[in-house]
């Protein structure tokens, strides 16, 4: 069972800055971000292969969010820039045993606990 703890979450103005972590308790194949506001589906934001040659991300965060992991730390991380309000949701890490990312969460095997990120206007 791999467990994943997320980090990094927090309040920031808009067009502000903050970098999430996840933590894992060993080595994981593929990892994505999820992420999630009250009311809706939880939403792919961004995934990451194994090793880490390939990476995918939602359309609405291309080009403002970088998806990135350390495979000897067994950590992935998601540093999101230019934020925006429309940003603000509980984000969730996401590993499958699989090496290619995917944007459906019924492909994810674990998840984390998720982690607060707020983005005021």
């Amino acid at each position: 069972q791999v467990q994943l703890v997320e980090s990094g979450g927090g309040l920031v103005q808009a067009g502000g800055s903050l970098r999430l972590s996840c933590a894992a308790s060993f080595r994981t194949y593929a990892m994505g971000w999820f992420r999630q506001t009250p009311g809706k589906e939880r939403e792919f934001v961004a995934g990451i292969s194994w090793p880490g040659t390939i990476e995918s991300y939602a359309d609405s965060v291309k080009g403002r969010f970088t998806i990135s992991r350390d495979n000897a730390k067994n950590t992935v991380n998601l540093q999101m820039n230019s934020l925006k309000p429309e940003d603000t949701a509980v984000y969730y890490c996401a590993a499958r045993t699989a090496d290619l990312p995917s944007k459906y969460t019924r492909d994810y095997d674990f998840w984390g606990q998720g982690t607060q990120v707020t983005v005021s206007s």
